[in-house]
């Protein structure tokens, strides 16, 4: 067994593959997404929870902002899952799920907690998780396995 590849790996990973796992966030987040756009957007009923939210936050306009955060739930997760404007689709979820942060999710917070279990139950968040998500594909790029990393090889060389 050669231990220093070993130890190595242990170390650094394996930039062999990091495009799988590049693929593997982009598309099931990508799919989460439009799968949860589409429900709220083609179900009956669908942005009733979305606009009973944004009322109680008091959003100007609650049942446009409902259909607007549905749909660019379902459009920028369907392109992430293809990897088609990566970038631009993460920045639009990215903006989506801080102000879901900031609208609702930390009211869900206990009050009271201790700064340090504050911060544990913050960032147990799923949107916070989302955030960083998106903000890691930002910086990343869509990864090897897309449609922009095809697009960009046949436009830039």
């Amino acid at each position: 067994m050669d231990w220093e590849r070993l130890v190595q790996f242990a170390l650094e990973g394996s930039s062999g593959l990091e495009q799988y796992a590049i693929l593997l966030v982009r598309v099931s987040i990508g799919l989460f997404f439009a799968i949860s756009g589409a429900n709220k957007l083609f179900i009956a009923g669908g942005t009733k929870p979305v606009y009973e939210t944004l009322v109680k936050a008091n959003i100007p306009f609650p049942r446009q902002t409902a259909y607007f955060v549905a749909s660019v739930e379902f459009v920028c997760g369907s392109l992430l899952t293809i990897g088609f404007l990566s970038s631009p689709a993460s920045v639009a979820l990215l903006i989506d799920m801080t102000v879901a942060v900031l609208t609702n999710a930390l009211t869900t917070m206990p009050k009271g907690l201790s700064p340090l279990n504050w911060l544990d139950d913050f960032l147990y968040l799923p949107e916070v998780l989302y955030v960083l998500f998106f903000g890691w594909l930002i910086c990343s790029g869509p990864g090897g396995f897309s449609v922009d990393y095809w697009l960009a090889g046949k436009l830039l060389r």
